[in-house]
């Protein structure tokens, strides 16, 4: 028998280390150090994925283990106490992970028990694709090309046989509340968990909107995205299979722009993993610009900015209405989120750590990976990243993506009975006209134009 730890792989298909042979007994460890870079969204999320998870399990004939504690002991111990084989997981990119996961290892060795942890969350390893002189890709386009062509690994089976022994049945708790776990409700409508729900996902997508995402996807209003990331961050779906129902969907595609449609979403898959490659060969990017500058950047301090930007009340309507979904929805559709970083850090000039922050806190789909390579690329400190003189118009932009402000309307109200064009309009207008369409609506906060001039300079000071 062997233990398997499950971290971010919250399901029992296509899971590597899961299938390592029977039996098997599951186990989940609720780690307060892992717990305090969390937020309500995500273990909120998470709690529904792993009573999905347990369900499963139990229509198996056996269960998941849950416990609370410091996984460097409570992993050696329950394995102890099972007389398990050995011990597998799982890897994560992070340093925080690497860290934990190297002490569990250190644990385990000491009380002579095997483990062995996998690649499993990526459909390529970190390490795996590489320039011609074996670095790690800095350039997303390069890495694409490889990533594409490579051979990728069918799903794993399911394993036949879960156990939880009757020496560790005791050891388990259930599985806490938010309250138990000293969090809040969050303040937004939380998605449906688990792999039944990811699946049908997955399937929805595949079968319509996949072969118009290339045309579609930058469009708010269109909803034409997958709404996968959530299950993507915690493993309730397996990256083979969803890289497997992509690509029966092109080998169905009736046309060729429908086949490239479904591309365009493999290259998505595939930002993801760069990212990932990303994080696991410069850990420090979590918290440094991975680009190097001659001269710090001088970024401005301005709560009061990023109050008003927070609260969705900038006076740009596709920047707060982009800030008020995240608020409802805990998640913001991709290209707005470029725009309200681009805002942030180009228009506020604003460092771009504490849009990584709040995005920490408040998105259910959190990666730091992704998040942090998105933000690092909108603040032209990234991999890849958007020049510096290069800065999105969030009214231009507003009215190229949603031109009938259908979703500007959606999740600003004030402007629900302002015409689209003269909601595109609304930061050169005169402010008593402002006030006459929507009294409850607030006039920018910055002058873009202005901002912008700041944003250049700024950056060529840092270039030096």
């Amino acid at each position: 028998m062997h233990v398997h730890w499950h971290r971010r792989d919250l399901r029992i298909g296509d899971n590597r280390a899961l299938s390592m042979g029977d039996p098997v007994l599951p186990v989940f460890v609720f780690d307060e150090a892992v717990l305090s870079h969390a937020a309500p969204p995500r273990v909120s999320f998470m709690l529904s994925a792993l009573e999905s998870l347990r369900e499963s399990y139990r229509e198996r004939g056996g269960d998941l283990l849950v416990l609370r504690g410091d996984p460097r002991e409570e992993i050696p111990r329950i394995a102890a106490a099972a007389d398990a084989d050995r011990v597998v997981w799982n890897r994560d990119y992070s340093g925080l992970a690497k860290e934990r996961d190297a002490d569990v290892r250190d644990a385990l060795s000491d009380a002579g028990i095997e483990q062995r942890a996998f690649h499993d969350a990526l459909l390529h390893t970190p390490g795996s694709i590489t320039t011609n002189q074996d670095d790690y890709y800095s350039v997303y386009t390069y890495f694409w090309k490889k990533w594409r062509d490579r051979a990728k690994d069918a799903p794993f089976d399911a394993p036949d046989e879960i156990v939880v022994p009757d020496e560790v049945t005791e050891e388990g708790i259930e599985i806490p509340t938010l309250a138990d776990l000293d969090f809040e409700d969050p303040e937004a409508e939380i998605p449906p968990a688990g792999t039944e729900a990811a699946r049908d996902l997955l399937s929805a997508f595949c079968e319509d909107d996949v072969y118009r995402y290339d045309e579609a996807r930058d469009y708010p209003a269109r909803e034409s995205t997958s709404r996968l990331s959530p299950h993507l961050k915690f493993g309730t779906v397996g990256i083979r299979e969803a890289w497997e129902a992509t690509e029966r969907a092109k080998n169905d595609a009736e046309s060729e722009d429908a086949a490239e449609s479904v591309e365009e979403f493999q290259g998505q898959l595939a930002w993801r993993e760069f990212y990932a490659h990303v994080l696991d060969d410069t850990p420090s990017v979590v918290a440094e610009n991975y680009k190097d500058y001659q001269y710090d950047i001088a970024w401005r301090d301005d709560p009061d900015g990023v109050g008003a930007w927070k609260d969705g009340e900038t006076g740009y309507p596709i920047v707060d209405a982009g800030m008020r979904q995240l608020r409802e929805e805990a998640w913001v559709h991709n290209r707005v989120r470029m725009i309200i970083a681009s805002f942030l850090t180009k228009d506020l000039l604003v460092d771009w750590r504490e849009g990584y922050d709040w995005y920490r806190r408040k998105l259910v789909d959190h990666d730091t990976a992704n998040d942090n390579g998105g933000w690092q690329w909108a603040a032209s400190t990234g991999t890849d990243a958007q020049p510096y003189f290069r800065i999105f118009n969030p009214s231009t932009q507003g009215e190229r993506f949603d031109p009938d402000a259908e979703y500007i309307k959606r999740f600003v109200p004030e402007l629900a009975d302002v015409d689209p064009e003269t909601v595109h309009e609304w930061t050169e207008l005169d402010p008593d006209e402002r006030r006459e369409l929507a009294p409850d609506y607030p006039d920018p906060i910055v002058d873009h134009s202005e901002r912008r001039e700041m944003a250049i300079t700024m950056f060529e000071n840092a270039r030096g």
